[in-house]
């Protein structure tokens, strides 16, 4: 007659902790999306390059309010870049302050975006130049958009007790990254569109 055995390795079989991958479905997700940007900058340097008058004339851009809002997008990833690093701190006040004042500087951002178009002085369909710009600053914005909406969801979620800690942060991590994407976009796209209409 034989007894059965069991070892502290065979309750562990079924119960594997699984890798936590919704960092990497992220980092996909913005591959993908890169390529889409990456196609729309291609189209826009190929009618650049095909087109005697860049930008056509009466569809000038304007320098000062792209310039500002550059000036605080880019300035934005350092402050969520804080709060990460707080939360990581088990300071989640911290973090919910720097998460704060990013989504105050998205909404300036998105603002100061809308303010352009409204004196801008064309649409999207005066020209091809028109139709380029619209679509890449409006399909950009459409991404600060949702990610101040992702900053809005980890500032609400964190005041629960225990939401958020040293251990528990991939959701603050993965919204940090997507804002980075946001911001380096957002500078070729301001050189491409802005700085290069200047030559």
């Amino acid at each position: 007659m034989t007894i059965a055995t069991t070892t502290s390795e065979d309750h562990s079989v079924g119960h594997e902790e699984h890798p936590d991958l919704r960092v990497w479905g992220l980092l996909t997700f913005l591959a993908s999306e890169s390529l889409m940007f990456g196609g729309f900058f291609a189209t826009y340097l190929f009618f650049r390059g095909t087109t005697a008058v860049w930008p056509p004339e009466g569809s000038e851009v304007e320098l000062l309010v792209p310039t500002i809002n550059t000036i605080i997008l880019v300035s934005s990833s350092f402050v969520i870049h804080f709060g990460d690093t707080a939360i990581k701190k088990n300071d989640v006040k911290g973090m919910q302050l720097w998460y704060g004042i990013t989504a105050i500087m998205g909404a300036i951002f998105l603002g100061g975006q809308v303010y352009e178009y409204s004196t801008l002085g064309y649409g999207l369909t005066t020209n091809v130049f028109a139709n380029c710009f619209y679509i890449m600053t409006g399909f950009h914005g459409l991404h600060v958009f949702v990610g101040l909406l992702l900053i809005l969801r980890v500032l609400w979620r964190s005041r629960r007790p225990g939401e958020y800690s040293a251990t528990n942060h991939t959701f603050i991590e993965m919204t940090e990254i997507y804002w980075h994407f946001v911001d380096i976009i957002w500078i070729v796209l301001f050189t491409l569109v802005y700085v290069l209409t200047l030559f």
